[in-house]
């Protein structure tokens, strides 16, 4: 019989816990936005159909209307003949992740009815982005 011998693990590098560089980056658009153009942030709005759910809650909130490719922000101020801005919002390279098929879909289909919808990698694109928008003349609204 062979003595007993302790086996050695080795031991495993502990992981980083994961950054929401993304949700970061958001936050910060939009406390810039509330400090600098308080009537952008009051019309602005992130829509919630991302992140991991349990499978229960997933299904609650699909039967409620939600939709896969949704852009991140809607801001809901007419410009330049446009009804409204939806931004699909990424990270800042390297930290970005591709828009999906349905994602890109979604952009497609919101342009041809009217609306300017883009894609934003990081904070800074973004704001850019708003700020032309907001450059253009206010659609006028038919009473």
């Amino acid at each position: 019989m062979k003595p007993f011998t302790p086996r050695l693990f080795k031991q495993r590098a502990p992981r980083a816990p994961q950054v929401d560089r993304e949700g970061q980056e958001q936050a910060a658009l939009m406390r810039e936005l509330e400090l600098c153009y308080p009537a952008v942030f009051d019309l602005i709005y992130h829509v919630p159909n991302g992140g991991h759910r349990v499978k229960a809650v997933a299904a609650k909130l699909k039967a409620q209307g939600v939709k896969a490719g949704i852009p991140d922000l809607v801001l809901s101020m007419a410009r330049g003949g446009y009804f409204g801005l939806y931004i699909e919002f990424k990270a800042t390279p390297p930290n970005d992740a591709a828009v999906s098929a349905s994602q890109q879909e979604r952009l497609r289909k919101l342009n041809e009815q009217g609306y300017l919808a883009i894609v934003c990698r990081g904070h800074f694109d973004a704001m850019e982005q708003i700020r032309a928008y907001l450059r253009l003349a206010p659609t006028v609204v038919a009473a």
